[in-house]
């Protein structure tokens, strides 16, 4: 018979992996694979586009629908420029804390999640137990829905999906929505004594950062719905973090560039926002192209969230309180997978190990504390589909 690891073991394997974004996790996600197959479980693997990564997913318990999905991702965030004190690929325990990259978000909660595979393999479930395991997370949840999509035709279909994000062990149940654009000023170079015959892409794009500055402003002063007034803060965020742009003081910019994005409280659409945003973007551009009709906007769209609305009397929910205790109200306006799975018609909550707070930073740590509640709430949730 195979190993069985302990959640320890296979927290040090996961994080050995550098599964940065931009990298591939095709060796983490074989090794998973090796090590569930070793003990009998089939996994299944979901390939992006050009092969370079993959997400997994298996099913234990009887081939029947109604189970409880462990979601979480694989990548983690860069280490490039963070003063690490550790080996941020190596699991140091130190004053009651697992150091690493990823031991936090979300590594701490994989790994018990694959234990309680095996775990659940050796047991006699009466409901199922599935775990899903994405790529992409850290770069907009991209790999979320085709994994969903690659699961349905493979396993029965759960009823019930908790996602791992680091939440103390608590029951998260909602989650602002976000989307986001790389935005491309492109202008007309001229002198900048005669600035009135070209077109400057930083000054043209000031305009859509402006509108982002009103439309803020306009959020805060709206009374929130009760299903925002729940979120800190209360409404829809338009951001701008970063620009670029330019080639001399005295040029009129040729291009800018900058990132700007939502995130959506429960109550309103994405898509409106997304939509009121190009009408401005339109609006600006037919400005610029008065004055040279080369200049234009380029949009990409970079990633799309969809919020996690809370549930009434979620199924989700219902398990996480069943098995933690927790029963307060509790949500987040960073975004998850979570949102993912409810529109594709799961009951889905968060709950994980470990604090957010943590999660990106260096010297990143899970406490030795949360991953043993973890790992305590895996054997109760074992404990649930045993019947």
């Amino acid at each position: 018979m195979a190993e069985r690891l302990s959640p320890r073991a296979i927290l040090d394997k996961l994080v050995s992996f550098p599964t940065v974004s931009h990298d591939s996790n095709l060796p983490l996600i074989e090794w998973v694979d090796n090590y569930l197959t070793s003990h009998g479980i089939a996994a299944h693997r979901h390939y992006n586009e050009d092969n370079e990564k993959a997400a997994i997913f298996a099913h234990v318990g009887p081939m029947i629908e109604g189970g409880i999905v462990m979601s979480g991702h694989t990548d983690v965030v860069p280490i490039e420029g963070q003063p690490w004190g550790t080996d941020p690929y190596e699991v140091v325990e130190k004053d009651g804390k697992l150091f690493g990259r990823g031991t936090c978000d979300m590594k701490g909660f994989d790994a018990l999640a694959i234990w309680a595979m095996v775990e659940g393999h050796y047991g006699v479930l009466k409901r199922p137990l599935q775990i899903a395991l994405s790529y992409d997370e850290e770069i907009g949840c991209a790999g979320a829905p085709p994994l969903i999509d690659a699961m349905g035709p493979i396993v029965p279909k759960a009823s019930a999906v908790i996602v791992g994000e680091p939440s103390m062990m608590q029951a998260v149940t909602g989650h602002k929505g976000g989307c986001g654009f790389h935005v491309h000023m492109r202008g007309f170079e001229v002198h900048s004594s005669l600035m009135h015959t070209g077109v400057n892409a930083i000054m043209s794009g000031a305009k859509l950062i402006e509108w982002a500055n009103d439309m803020n402003t306009a959020n805060i002063a709206q009374e929130p719905s009760e299903i925002d007034a729940v979120f800190e803060p209360p409404w829809t965020t338009v951001h701008v973090g970063t620009i670029s742009g330019g080639t001399a003081h005295n040029i009129t910019a040729l291009d800018c560039h900058f990132g700007l994005d939502f995130r959506c409280v429960p109550g309103e659409s994405a898509e409106d926002w997304k939509a009121r945003f190009r009408a401005k973007v339109a609006e600006v551009e037919t400005e610029m192209q008065a004055v040279q009709p080369s200049a234009h906007i380029a949009l990409e769209e970079m990633f799309d969230v969809p919020a996690l609305t809370p549930e009434q009397e979620g199924e989700a929910e219902m398990i996480v309180r069943r098995l933690t205790g927790d029963n307060a109200k509790r949500v987040v306006s960073y975004g998850t997978e979570a949102g993912h799975f409810q529109n594709a018609g799961y009951s889905a909550v968060i709950c994980g190990p470990g604090d957010i707070a943590q999660a990106h930073q260096p010297n990143e740590y899970l406490t030795v504390a949360q991953f043993e509640a973890g790992q305590a709430f895996m054997q109760r949730l074992l404990e649930l589909l045993r019947g």
